[in-house]
């Protein structure tokens, strides 16, 4: 009886030298682990806040690092108690393989999204047009972009086609041109129509003094002289810009005394003799 009892005490002392201190450094490394990774999401938070990146990226980048560093956490412990981790990260790995073939069009869309949040082609509330449609942005998600069309149609387009196709932003520049033609007669005189619609342009409150507004005559058309006017506006003034100097223009111009000519053809009659009556 004695001798069982030393074995089992021998036995036990044995598996406490043993594992024991496995168990305490595996339990300690959690702790320190999960510290550090706390720590670093933390830090990656205020790196991304300090470099000025998307809000909505913000979380999403600092958690997915923190349970990166808690995965090698784990790896490493289980290498404590003896476990093969070369096996179980191939297994991880494959499994993850399958996810992502399964979930590849979702993938291709988070990947999209994170590419919009990191170089920030466009921001909410700038008018876009991005895959074949034209829109403000409302909201840019990690899977889907959000707009209004013009006509205040909600549109939610996928990243992946939003990202693979060619992003036009109109209020991505501080200012913006506003091209507009002007027709007069070609009896009318050109310089009394350019001196016309510079002070018109000029005195529009919303053009800009610089760059210069363009003013001149750029075709010679089947039924009028056409006057290019290129006036420069802050992208939010456009069709401000646009429709009241479309209404002044022909209004200056027709005080001036100039015309504004419509399509027209002249038809010439020939009254040929027939041959009866020669």
């Amino acid at each position: 009886m004695e001798q069982n009892l030393d074995g089992l005490m021998e036995n036990m002392m044995t598996l406490i030298s043993t594992w024991g201190l496995r168990v305490i450094g595996a339990i300690a490394l959690l702790i320190i682990g999960r510290i550090v990774a706390g720590a670093v999401r933390r830090g990656m938070r205020r790196m991304m806040g300090r470099a000025d990146a998307d809000p909505t990226l913000i979380p999403f980048v600092s958690s997915m690092v923190y349970y990166l560093v808690i995965a090698f956490v784990l790896i490493a412990v289980l290498g404590i108690f003896g476990i093969p981790t070369a096996s179980f990260v191939a297994v991880l790995g494959a499994a993850g393989l399958a996810v992502g073939l399964a979930l590849q069009g979702t993938l291709s869309n988070f990947a999209a999204g994170v590419m919009l949040l990191v170089f920030r082609p466009f921001k909410v509330g700038d008018l876009v047009e991005v895959g074949g449609q034209l829109g403000v942005i409302q909201a840019i998600g990690i899977f889907t972009t959000t707009m209004n069309s013009l006509d205040n149609k909600r549109v939610i387009q996928p990243n992946s086609q939003v990202f693979s196709g060619t992003i036009v932003n109109y209020n991505g520049n501080d200012t913006r041109r506003v091209d507009m033609v002007m027709g007069i007669d070609y009896g009318d005189n050109i310089g009394v129509a350019m001196e016309t619609i510079e002070r018109i342009v000029k005195g529009h409150p919303k053009v800009l003094q610089e760059p210069e507004v363009q003013i001149a005559v750029s075709n010679l058309g089947d039924s009028s002289v056409d006057l290019v006017v290129r006036p420069w506006c802050v992208p939010g003034d456009y069709w401000t810009v646009y429709f009241d100097l479309t209404r002044q223009m022909k209004e200056g111009l027709e005080a001036a005394g100039c015309s504004i000519p419509f399509p027209q053809r002249d038809v010439h009659l020939y009254q040929q003799k027939s041959a009866a009556a020669g």
